[in-house]
């Protein structure tokens, strides 16, 4: 069996031998990768990997080998993740001429090269997508929580780019469209949850729909959380650079729960786009920054909340195991990784309630909900957690217990090769 992924993203270990800067995002593909080659090692399976890079040139492919993977780079620009760049209908199918899989896996619908597979592969019985983020609902939600004054404002960067919150909005809404093209051109899905099984099958009624949980980054998976090693009275936002995350909601809870905790202290990860120190910085502040900056000065919460920038695997686990709650106030998710790490590592994690969130954790058992766009609700289940450690040790124990069997790689990695093995069987017969 040829197999044949499609990745948003180089795979760090090819990322090595080109020379080029790796990505952190998206870790649990090389573990997973790495575990199909030593299958295939005494088994029939090949595996090539597909992936874009922008220094290839448009219309063409750039060959390679390593770690036991065939791996081509072909164009696109993921910056300009609406843009349907035509020279991937040509790259595309002289990749499929040249390594002839026999099953196609794509990653995300989230950038237009899923659909230009799609329809290069013309094979809908061969090609599986895995669903990650679904773009219609993220749409949707985009402007939750936020005022109608902050949506249609334009800082300078705003101007220029021409992408202040409306426009990004309507960002996700051409990416809905390239989405449902591409699934509506395809014959199987991965996806885990009641939400992304609706979703898919609403837009093609005869998908064949595959259950299968995801494998995490490997830093997770060893490490545990202890109540008396974390700082106290202290929260973990893993990423709120952009409406979606709720980081605005988030803040204007905040101020409840310093009333109650005056010794509160939040850290968050993901880029840092309220930076101020230097002139470039301020004129490159977004509409959506400008707003998280005007909560922070009206609630007087300079003192409390601490911006990370980025971090990857490691320094992800290192700030999550210093924690006493993590937090995801996101307005819509469908399986978020962030909170299936916090689960593996224990933290007590408190959660929106939205999308397919609820089937990861059982609410009051492994984690605490509050409705969306609630922020009193959202302070109150943090203040819970923090005042009370028989919760919090619980929370954390029954965690652990659920997301070491949901995201078990061994488990995860034979549940793809039956998906696989299935896809090709049916292949044969039609």
């Amino acid at each position: 069996m040829r197999v044949l992924w499609l990745c948003n993203i180089c795979l760090p270990v090819i990322a090595e031998k080109l020379g080029i800067p790796s990505s952190s995002k998206e870790g649990w593909l090389t573990g997973l990768s790495s575990a199909l080659v030593t299958y295939g090692e005494n088994n029939k399976l090949e595996l090539a990997v597909c992936f874009p890079l922008k220094t290839v040139t448009p219309g063409t492919f750039q060959k390679g080998m390593v770690s036991g993977m065939t791996y081509y780079a072909f164009y696109e620009d993921v910056t300009k993740e609406t843009l349907y760049e035509k020279t991937m209908d040509t790259a595309l199918p002289a990749i499929i001429r040249d390594y002839q899989p026999d099953l196609v896996h794509a990653f995300g619908t989230e950038f237009p090269h899923t659909l230009a597979m799609a329809k290069a592969y013309g094979r809908p019985e061969r090609m599986l997508i895995g669903m990650q983020g679904i773009c219609q609902a993220c749409a949707e939600h985009f402007c939750d929580g936020i005022p109608d004054s902050v949506k249609n404002r334009f800082t300078l960067r705003d101007f220029l780019k021409q992408d202040n919150i409306r426009q990004q909005q309507e960002k996700f809404l051409m990416r809905a469209e390239h989405e449902k093209q591409a699934i509506a051109l395809t014959g199987n899905i991965t996806g885990r949850t009641a939400f992304d099984k609706n979703y898919v099958e609403g837009i093609h009624a005869g998908i064949c729909y595959h259950f299968m949980n995801e494998t995490l980054r490997s830093n997770f998976y060893n490490k545990k959380w202890e109540l008396s090693e974390c700082d106290r009275h202290t929260i973990f936002f893993s990423q709120g650079d952009y409406p979606l995350k709720g980081f605005h909601l988030f803040l204007e809870a905040l101020p409840f729960i310093r009333k109650i905790v005056p010794d509160v202290k939040v850290y968050v990860g993901g880029n840092n786009i309220i930076k101020q120190d230097t002139l470039k910085n301020r004129l490159k502040l977004s509409s959506y920054g400008k707003y998280l900056l005007e909560l922070i000065h009206r609630n007087q919460l300079e003192d409390i909340v601490i911006l990370t920038g980025m971090l990857d695997a490691g320094g992800m686990c290192d700030r999550m195991l210093k924690t006493h709650v993590f937090v995801s106030s996101s307005m819509i998710e469908n399986s978020p990784n962030s909170v299936g790490e916090a689960m593996l590592l224990g933290v007590p994690i408190v959660s929106s309630e939205v999308g397919g969130v609820s089937d990861m954790m059982e609410a009051e058992k492994e984690g605490l909900f509050y409705p969306a766009l609630e922020s009193n609700q959202l302070a109150h289940q943090i203040v819970r957690i923090f005042s009370d450690d028989r919760l919090a040790e619980k929370l954390s124990m029954e965690a652990r217990n659920r997301a070491a069997v949901t995201h078990d790689p061994q488990i995860n990695t034979t549940r793809l090769l039956e998906i696989y093995d299935t896809i090709t069987k049916n292949g044969e017969e039609k």
